[in-house]
């Protein structure tokens, strides 16, 4: 479930430091979290916006071009009339051509609409709301929190007869907003692009969001705070309530709007009173603590014990090589050394190489002379005496 919050504060809209009661939680806003279901709608909404726009039926084939045939050393591809001006004798027609056709050209035909099942709509809409409850996806969304009390924000009725600009900035500036708010306007930039051009000069972050239930002059107070998004409890809309195809917006609701989402989707265990067909969605898992269900004592009392694996055969040994099957064929074999005696004899097995190195080392000692002494000239009398005999 996304929240396990049973009731909700009430704060006044004149005073928002003061509560005012407590409302249960709509089961609206503890539906299962569903990126997937919001992400696929909004995609498939937002295209709905488009116009179709497509290149023309002549562009690129508006000259009287024609091949120059084989023949000239050049290729065959439609060249353009005339002389005295660079374009004579250039390629046209083709889409590698300048000035040439485009390929595959865009037409205006193309299925640009797209239709999403309105259930899916709805499970994705309550799947926003139920993301707007919890303060680690709204900080992930981008908004400013810190000062906020407890989500969902819930104000009073007096709220929706507010027709003026300064006082709701104040009392949205006490719920915790300010910071918020300054964070919208501080995001003002120009757009990079054409679009610029184009009647949409500026981009800005989005702000909070304030669902109301009649409008008594809340839309006009509100119109002119930058980042600020005001709807009706009855016409909530995906691209509102997670821009980018991610959920997670910041909303105020006012007391009668909240109250109204029991009477629009009911409790979860029956379909939704003012919706035709429709019951809320349920969660995969009631739990889904994967590890905590596969150690319980229920799940564990229950299974099969641990399997050991076959013992694996080593396979015929050769004795001559290995010693322990030696002895298993030749119980008369000599004893097997002790871990100590094959220390005892590493070690003096290296102090007796230890010391033959130094003995024989390269330059001195007699082991190296006794070897040279074979080059050497011999001594004048050793020559007279071999001469003699």
């Amino acid at each position: 479930m996304a929240t396990a919050r049973p009731i909700v504060s009430i704060y006044k809209f004149d005073d928002p430091k003061e509560k005012a009661g407590v409302v249960p939680m709509p089961a609206a806003l503890t539906a299962p979290l569903r990126p997937d279901w919001v992400h696929y709608c909004y995609v498939n909404m937002n295209k709905n916006n488009r116009q179709p726009i497509s290149v023309g039926m002549k562009v690129g084939y508006e000259t009287a071009a024609e091949s120059w045939g084989t023949g000239r050393a050049v290729a065959r591809v439609p060249r353009a009339p005339g002389g005295g001006t660079h374009r004579a004798g250039q390629g046209a027609f083709g889409n590698m051509c300048r000035g040439g056709g485009m390929f595959s050209p865009t037409k205006t035909w193309r299925r640009w609409h797209r239709r999403v099942p309105l259930k899916l709509k709805r499970h994705a809409v309550v799947s926003c709301l139920s993301a707007s409850t919890l303060p680690p996806l709204v900080l992930a969304r981008g908004h400013r929190i810190s000062e906020v009390q407890e989500l969902p924000i819930v104000v009073t009725d007096g709220l929706e007869s507010m027709k003026r600009t300064r006082p709701t900035v104040k009392i949205l500036e006490g719920l915790g907003l300010k910071e918020d708010l300054e964070r919208v306007v501080k995001s003002k930039t120009i757009r990079a692009g054409k679009g610029k051009h184009r009647n949409r000069k500026y981009r800005m972050r989005n702000g909070p969001i304030v669902v109301y239930n009649h409008n008594d002059g809340i839309v006009r107070a509100c119109r002119n705070i930058p980042g600020l998004v005001t709807t009706n409890v009855r016409r909530l809309n995906l691209l509102q309530l997670a821009p980018g195809g991610h959920f997670g917006r910041l909303m105020i609701w006012t007391e009668s709007a909240f109250k109204m989402m029991k009477k629009m989707y009911g409790t979860g265990h029956k379909r939704a009173p003012m919706k035709v067909g429709y019951t809320l969605p349920r969660a995969e898992m009631e739990n889904a603590d994967i590890a905590r269900i596969i150690n319980s004592t229920e799940v564990q009392s229950v299974l099969r014990p641990k399997l050991e694996p076959r013992p694996r055969s080593l396979g015929k040994l050769n004795p001559l090589k290995n010693k322990n099957t030696m002895a298993k064929l030749n119980p008369y074999q000599p004893p097997k050394e002790t871990t100590e005696e094959v220390q005892k004899r590493k070690v003096a097995r290296k102090a007796e190489v230890k010391k033959y190195r130094s003995e024989h080392k390269k330059g001195d000692n007699t082991f190296w002379k006794r070897q040279m002494k074979a080059y050497e000239p011999k001594p004048k009398e050793e020559e007279e005496e071999e001469g003699e005999e």
